[in-house]
């Protein structure tokens, strides 16, 4: 089913057709938490911005309604869209209400308990156009979105892993995990110490290589290293085209080393795997919060295995929660880009 062509000047973005050329094109390669943090922080800059979102959740909303319409998880796509609202009264209004989950009633058969209402209109688009990127588009559109969301891949994945953990008596053992919410519950006790995807050849989205190919910087993290950040580099068409772009790379990293993905790892150590799952992938800049590196010298060896240049800058709340503050995020983005 098509959608009226006539809607096209009510949904569009409110620009001037003469509007001057963004300073920077940006590409946000991420998932959840920690590219909304991304996005928030870069469209506050003068980009052409657009976010490139891992497709591999098979939790909550997201993994109901993949199972039941053999569609992509939307949630970590709603939540980019939702990143890259504005600050007008347009904008938050928006975002709340791709953001709002309902709360059925205890008594009820709880269909759509805790559904995200944004994952409900994203999945409409999708069987309305039969076309997640178009889809994706026309809901950034209705947003008034500051750039455009973009899955990785057409193709929902699975992400795969394997946990190392100690008995009671001290005895190792390793286990296979399948899915993104098993591997971050088993990595809770244990260490994660490979990952993969399923299908390992999916092919990247057309546009987001596009993105990445004709983009000024490509930006990887902040977030869940092993479900958010690394499995862009696990699909082999998103991973040559970050080695080949002309682009310069910039690496945010995690204002907290102890998640309950990485617990036993520290901040070199998520250089580190970047290096291990793309040892060809040159990184031009390394941003992080002073407080999350625990041995800055072992941390800038590991920058500089990477080729990159490390910056360090307060970027997380003033009330010292691990969860970055835009403004401070957006004004350490700007100090990294313009020093090259």
């Amino acid at each position: 089913m098509d959608i009226p062509t006539g809607f096209l000047p009510m949904l569009a973005p409110k620009l001037s057709p003469h509007a001057p050329a963004a300073q920077w094109k940006v590409t946000a390669l991420g998932g959840g938490h920690g590219l909304s943090a991304s996005l928030q922080a870069l469209r506050r800059l003068d980009t052409d911005l657009t976010a490139i979102v891992t497709v591999a959740d098979d939790g909550g909303s997201s993994g109901t309604l993949r199972d039941e319409f053999g569609v992509l998880p939307p949630g970590d796509l709603r939540m980019a869209l939702a990143a890259l609202c504005d600050d007008t009264e347009w904008g938050r209004t928006w975002a709340d209400v791709m953001q709002h989950r309902f709360a059925s009633r205890p008594e009820s058969a709880r269909t759509l308990d805790r559904h995200a209402l944004g994952n409900l209109l994203i999945v409409a688009l999708w069987e309305m156009l039969q076309d997640p990127v178009e889809g994706l588009r026309w809901a950034g559109s209705l947003l008034g979105a500051r750039g455009r969301v973009l899955p990785v891949s057409t193709t929902p994945l699975t992400i795969h892993g394997t946990v190392l953990s100690q008995s009671a008596d001290g005895a190792l053992s390793s286990r296979a995990v399948v899915g993104q919410v098993e591997l971050a519950r088993a990595a809770q006790k244990g260490r994660v110490t490979e990952i993969g995807l399923d299908p390992a050849g999916a092919p990247g989205t057309p546009e987001a290589l596009e993105a990445i190919m004709e983009a000024d910087w490509n930006v990887l993290g902040p977030g869940s290293w092993f479900t958010s950040v690394l499995p862009h580099l696990l699909l082999p068409d998103v991973r040559r085209a970050l080695e080949q772009s002309k682009a310069k790379t910039l690496v945010t990293m995690n204002l907290t080393t102890d998640t309950s993905e990485t617990l036993e790892l520290d901040a070199a150590d998520h250089l580190d795997l970047i290096r291990r799952y793309a040892p060809q992938l040159r990184v031009d800049a390394v941003l992080a919060d002073p407080t999350s590196v625990e041995d800055v010298s072992r941390f800038r060896e590991a920058a500089h295995r990477l080729g990159a240049r490390v910056f360090f800058d307060r970027v997380g709340q003033r009330d010292g929660q691990p969860i970055h503050d835009p403004l401070r995020l957006a004004a350490a983005y700007r100090d990294v880009i313009s020093s090259f």
